[in-house]
């Protein structure tokens, strides 16, 4: 039974871990260490978890460890904690560009580590994650690990190779859709509805259709084919869309995305 997470970091991404996990109680103890005092109040008045001193204090006292730094950070972070951390601690690594055999390097040892890619929608406990697991990680670390993730939002697991892909299709892809709901309230504004309502509109609109998409199963172009009634208004904007190369440019821009994450992973 793992009873303390850590987090040696509390920005964005750790606090929003730490609302979900805290929320479901899925530890006893959740420890926190960041640089930023203001973060460790508030963690530690809204869900009462424990704060440290500093990242070594997390490190001795962690049976699951959230590394929840910038990627940069990692080298001299682990390099601070690699000799207190527990001989059978579970690593979390949730830097992009930073792999398992990057953490297992650095801590120049071979202890369980697992790769997330956690999204920004974790904010609202809505994020998409990916997770990948070394060989040493078992089944009931995999089961445990999969209800951290799932506390607040959803997670698959794939295989490491599969992160790039992850990154253009889950982990960058929130910036498209916000392109998009500021195009469609742009053009609904220009169509004379207040600026207010049309980034309701065009965001519930987006939240709806993705629910349709994850809870009917229905094909994507299916779902479409449903809102396009013949010589109505939605097929006309659809041909418009593609005719001005709505699909490859998102395609495009994937690859774009897709080949930096390459980039980044191999450069170090």
């Amino acid at each position: 039974m793992k009873d303390t997470i850590g987090f040696i970091g509390a920005g964005n991404m750790g606090g929003a871990m730490i609302e979900g996990i805290a929320q479901n109680k899925l530890f006893k103890s959740i420890l926190v260490y960041d640089h930023h005092p203001e973060n460790l109040e508030r963690l530690e008045k809204k869900y009462g978890v424990r704060t440290a001193m500093d990242e070594k204090e997390v490190a001795q006292n962690s049976d699951v460890l959230v590394l929840s730094v910038k990627p940069k950070h990692y080298p001299k972070l682990i390099e601070s904690i690699k000799d207190v951390v527990k001989e059978d601690v579970i690593l979390v690594d949730i830097a992009a560009g930073v792999t398992i055999h990057d953490v297992k390097r650095y801590f120049g040892k071979d202890l369980k580590v697992i790769k997330a890619m956690p999204n920004t929608p974790a904010l609202v406990l809505s994020a998409m994650s990916a997770i990948s697991f070394d060989d040493k990680v078992n089944e009931e670390d995999k089961k445990m690990i999969k209800a951290i993730f799932n506390s607040f939002g959803k997670c698959e697991v794939v295989d490491e190779s599969m992160m790039d892909a992850v990154t253009c299709v889950s982990g960058s892809s929130p910036a498209y859709v916000f392109m998009m709901i500021e195009a469609m309230a742009d053009a609904a504004v220009a169509q004379g509805l207040p600026r207010k309502q049309a980034y309701t509109f065009a965001a519930q609109a987006v939240l709806g259709s993705a629910k349709l998409v994850l809870e009917t199963g229905m094909h994507p172009g299916a779902l479409k084919d449903m809102v396009c009634s013949p010589g109505g208004t939605t097929i006309d904007a659809v041909c418009v869309l593609e005719k001005m190369g709505f699909r490859a440019s998102i395609e495009a821009a994937m690859q774009a995305c897709a080949e930096k994450s390459k980039k980044m992973t191999e450069v170090k």
